[in-house]
């Protein structure tokens, strides 16, 4: 006799783990802006993270480095994101975790690179002391809704069984916009094949002699790479590597890899079997990547690899439709809006089968930065929910530049101020009184973009 495709669950009554005014779901850098603004406001707030870390891709992806920091303003390098930010960036200066910033993508823009341990403390010291709770270890799997449109709790999995955890203002900060789609928010998703971006595994190399690698050993590993594809040698899943020196140069940052499906198309970071997939296939390419490295780079004979991230660095999954969805014109273009809450200055970056496009602001000599409306922090049909970070509301072209560190701390602050204004005012999150948040943002530092910084 076949068994049936699906199994009954009993009916159960699940704990309240808690009630709180804001519930922050996702510890990424738009969540620890967002619980740690939120809680700034007055307001009790919980931050509910999967690992036991906050970090996001910085951390548990293995990025270590805040992309979208910086934008090229009139031909200058200048650092336009800033408020709670600042305050991060300080404490990470004072464990002695900041790089100075270097140039990438042709040295066209700023990056900043960061030790990973550092930013995991420095992370924890700014939203527990800003007053927000935090909760590891727990994963956020449904929702309970208590009125069309309206959120009543998150419901998480733990060591400790199921709970609910209960509030008034919700912000998505999952990265895959998890609570907008179980909310019924309407959402896009490209397709694997000449669409969705594709994820990397980052991993860390140690033991390089710097000085014998040279000044620019990147563009030796590049040379290198090409000149074994073209010889037959080698084939290399993604051109454009980026291998980087740490804070230590003792330690270097590989991005090299690029994770597909058997036939050809991204990995989906929402399916879990391609995420088994893209795991086991990026660490065989961690491997035949750095042994191609170690044997043939100058200063690297006698490296070793010393971390691969703990997760695959997913790039797109879910973008969440709201009332404005950021364009890529708009990012090319430099675009203004009248209710901005910060700026993207980072510029398209389309992770392709094979390579890395990059697009840059139009025009002889660009402002080069866009404002970020609030609006696309707004998903349709739900009114006690702001989506932030990479699942906010953007074509996919225009989340290829604005779902960088940079932008999401600029939306997540900004989210978590707006939460506090809804509660405070009794209305619903799109109702907040706009220029007012725009006021708290710049008296707390923020850069909106309305004069040159």
């Amino acid at each position: 006799m076949e068994k049936p495709a699906t199994i009954i669950e009993p009916s159960r009554e699940t704990p309240v783990y808690g009630e709180f005014d804001v519930v922050v779901v996702g510890g990424g850098p738009a969540g620890i802006m967002a619980a740690s603004a939120a809680a700034r406001t007055g307001h009790s707030v919980i931050l509910l993270e999967r690992y036991g870390f906050l970090g996001g891709a910085g951390t548990a992806g293995g990025l270590s480095t805040f992309c979208g920091l910086h934008a090229k303003v009139y031909g200058e390098h200048r650092r336009v994101i800033h408020g709670l930010a600042d305050e991060l960036l300080d404490r990470l200066e004072k464990l002695d975790g900041l790089s100075t910033p270097h140039l990438t993508i042709n040295d066209g823009i700023l990056a900043q690179a960061f030790d990973i341990s550092s930013y995991k403390i420095a992370a924890d010291e700014l939203v527990v002391g800003s007053g927000a709770r935090l909760l590891f270890h727990a994963y956020a799997c449904g929702l309970r809704m208590s009125d069309e449109g309206v959120i009543d709790a998150v419901l998480i999995e733990s060591k400790s069984g199921r709970a609910a955890v209960r509030g008034r203002v919700f912000i998505d900060a999952s990265g895959d916009g998890d609570v907008a789609w179980w909310a019924g928010a309407p959402f896009e998703k490209a397709p694997a094949l000449n669409g969705m971006l594709y994820p990397s595994l980052m991993f860390r190399i140690n033991g390089v002699d710097a000085a014998a690698a040279g000044e620019a050993p990147w563009r030796t590993v590049e040379r290198l790479m090409e000149e074994a594809e073209r010889a037959g040698t080698h084939r290399f899943p993604r051109k454009k590597p980026i291998v980087r020196p740490q804070r230590n140069p003792l330690e270097w940052r590989a991005n090299l890899t690029q994770l597909s499906t058997p036939d050809g198309g991204a990995i989906d970071g929402t399916n879990v079997d391609e995420l088994t997939h893209g795991e086991l296939q990026g660490r065989q390419q961690v491997l035949d990547a750095f042994t191609f490295i170690r044997d043939n780079t100058p200063g690297f004979g006698d490296s070793y690899i010393v971390d691969i991230a703990p997760q695959i660095g997913i790039r797109e999954t879910r973008r969440v439709i709201g009332r404005y969805r950021l364009t890529e014109g708009d990012v090319r273009d430099c675009a203004d809006f009248p209710d901005t809450i910060g700026v993207n200055g980072w510029p398209i970056e389309a992770h392709v089968a094979g390579t890395v496009e990059f697009r840059w602001p139009r025009g002889e000599n660009p402002r080069g930065f866009n404002q970020l409306p609030f609006r696309m922090l707004l998903p349709l049909g739900v009114r006690n929910l702001y989506v932030t970070g990479r699942c906010a509301s953007m074509t996919h072209d225009a989340q290829s530049a604005a779902r960088v560190t940079g932008p999401c701390f600029a939306m997540g602050e900004a989210a978590g101020v707006a939460a506090g204004m809804a509660i405070d005012a009794g209305v619903d999150c799109a109702d907040i009184d706009v220029a007012e948040l725009q006021t708290r943002l710049e008296r707390g530092g923020v850069y909106l973009g309305r004069e040159v910084s």
